[in-house]
């Protein structure tokens, strides 16, 4: 349908030309716009008709959205992650992955109001706690990089997944 809009709004255009220039014998006359009263409502404009093209979504723009979207909350919830595999890292004690997610969750979100408790300002502290999550995140990196027994994104990863249970 929308190919049958574009193909009649083309063909209107092409029967019609721009700039087309008065024929040499007619008159042409120039006649000032009269102002409008207060009586009298303004004239419309004409409105055009628009052609809107929409590309339909395949499949892997809906898993990278998804997989966008788990990223960004595992990022908000890094620093409670990262302190719930410190604490599941005690012998002794073992954490489901109900109890892990949820512990990391509380954690951030403590320390997220510890910022806004601190920080005056909403946009301030969110600015600060993204920081103490970029720098978590940063020291889970060298941590890793710099240990190669240690594992650590994978026993993380099986930490919220439920494998090192």
């Amino acid at each position: 349908m929308s190919e049958e809009n574009l193909n009649n709004t083309n063909s209107v255009e092409s029967e019609v030309p721009v700039n087309a220039a008065p024929a040499a014998d007619t008159p042409v006359e120039e006649i000032a716009p009269a102002e409008p009263s207060a009586a009298e409502p303004a004239p419309q404009a004409a409105t055009q008709t628009q052609v809107i093209v929409q590309r339909e979504r395949g499949f892997a723009h809906y898993v990278g959205f998804a997989l966008l979207c788990f990223l960004c909350i595992t990022f908000y919830f890094i620093p409670g992650i990262a302190l719930t595999y410190a604490i599941s890292l005690i012998p002794g004690i073992s954490l489901g992955t109900i109890a892990a997610w949820t512990f990391s969750a509380i954690l951030s979100v403590i320390a997220w109001v510890i910022f806004k408790l601190k920080i005056k300002g909403f946009k301030k502290s969110f600015y600060f706690y993204i920081g103490l999550c970029v720098l978590v995140t940063i020291l889970l990196i060298i941590i890793e990089v710099l240990t190669e027994e240690t594992n650590v994104f994978s026993n993380i990863f099986g930490l919220l997944c439920g494998a090192s249970a």
